[in-house]
């Protein structure tokens, strides 16, 4: 390969394989080998049948893209080796331009590339959401001050039972005030001031606030990668998306559980633009809770605003920190069954002459 084919194919985030015409495995990149769990000097040489192991007929499929010149399909079938659970991929197989009896195989992994789509998709959703809420926030709150305005008169001259009502009217409409100003403030989000950041200081700051507050009940353990360097963030908003995401899993979770905060890096994950752009985003932060987990009927729209699973909830906690983590090049993913609630953020690292 050339330098720069080189370079292009070591930074390629889909798993990938080239065989040679016997069906050997002729090179594999860096993905492939976090994908499959195994080295390449592993695998070179091998036939591709015995280290990976694919739920269709690969060689029915080889024989065809090679007599026919052109790359071939096959969605949603499970691929292992036998050192890792089957996944559940879309696999691509292709000629080589320049030597048609060579193939390369593409594996790409359907549940994680899902899960990309819906945190891009989710910040349009949201604008547009937060958009027409801001406008009827705008529109209702003069017409509340005056409903207050006029309970609180009422109430100067009433006695018993009246004063109760108009107590109840004045404290319901200032609860729907507070909200709409929750609601104002959540569109009003300033763009990100991003510099280098070192996300244990930020994730810190927002443990020991969490653990003398709001998270008392809890216990909140942690498990970090020492070694990451900076991320490329805003650190107040850094800390807004902590202490929510850490808020959501103490209110989930029962006195005297327990809230894990473990950070890592990935560094074959990156997020995929609909112009064709991207941008790695290797950082990886989760918060971890041992709580009842989260109903299936809200799971997939978890991060739309006004959608939310606890009871007089506004649905605006964590649809600010799916916003927030989209300003900043990242993506954010759940995964949930009961008795563990795992929030994962991608970030990106801080430029080199940043650091």
């Amino acid at each position: 390969m050339t330098k720069v084919t080189t370079s292009l194919w070591a930074s390629l985030p889909i798993p990938a394989v080239i065989c040679d015409a016997a069906n050997d495995i002729l090179d594999v990149n860096p993905a492939a080998e976090l994908f499959l769990n195994t080295s390449k000097k592993a695998l070179e040489g091998n036939p591709i049948w015995d280290k990976i192991f694919v739920d269709a007929p690969l060689e029915v499929a080889f024989a065809r893209v090679r007599e026919g010149s052109a790359a071939l399909f096959v969605n949603a079938v499970d691929v292992g080796t036998g050192s890792r659970k089957p996944v559940s991929c879309d696999v691509q197989i292709a000629p080589l331009a320049d030597k048609p009896d060579h193939v390369l195989v593409l594996l790409e992994n359907r549940e994680l590339a899902g899960r990309l789509d819906r945190a891009m998709s989710s910040k349009t959703a949201a604008k547009s959401a937060i958009g027409m809420a801001e406008m009827l926030a705008h529109e209702i709150k003069n017409p509340l001050a005056g409903i207050t305005g006029a309970a609180q008169l009422i109430a100067m001259n009433a006695n018993g039972e009246d004063r109760e009502l108009t107590d109840l009217i004045v404290e319901e409409t200032r609860r729907i005030l507070k909200l709409l100003g929750q609601v104002e403030e959540f569109g009003n989000v300033r763009p990100p001031d991003r510099r280098a950041v070192n996300v244990h200081d930020v994730l810190d700051r927002a443990r020991k606030s969490a653990a003398i507050g709001f998270a008392a009940h809890m216990r909140i353990e942690d498990e970090y990668d020492p070694s990451l360097p900076p991320t490329w963030a805003d650190p107040d908003q850094l800390q807004q998306v902590f202490l929510n995401l850490i808020k959501n899993a103490a209110e989930a979770g029962r006195p005297g559980g327990t809230i894990r905060l473990r950070t890592f890096y990935e560094t074959s994950l990156k997020v995929r633009r609909r112009d064709g752009s991207g941008s790695a985003v290797p950082l990886q932060i989760e918060v971890i809770d041992d709580g009842p987990g989260i109903a299936p009927d809200i799971a997939e729209d978890l991060f739309e605003p006004f959608v939310s699973g606890r009871e007089n909830g506004t649905g605006l906690g964590l649809a600010l920190v799916s916003k927030i983590i989209a300003d900043h090049e990242g993506w954010i993913a759940v995964d949930s069954v009961p008795g563990r609630t795992v929030f994962r953020l991608s970030l990106p690292f801080a430029p080199k002459e940043a650091q």
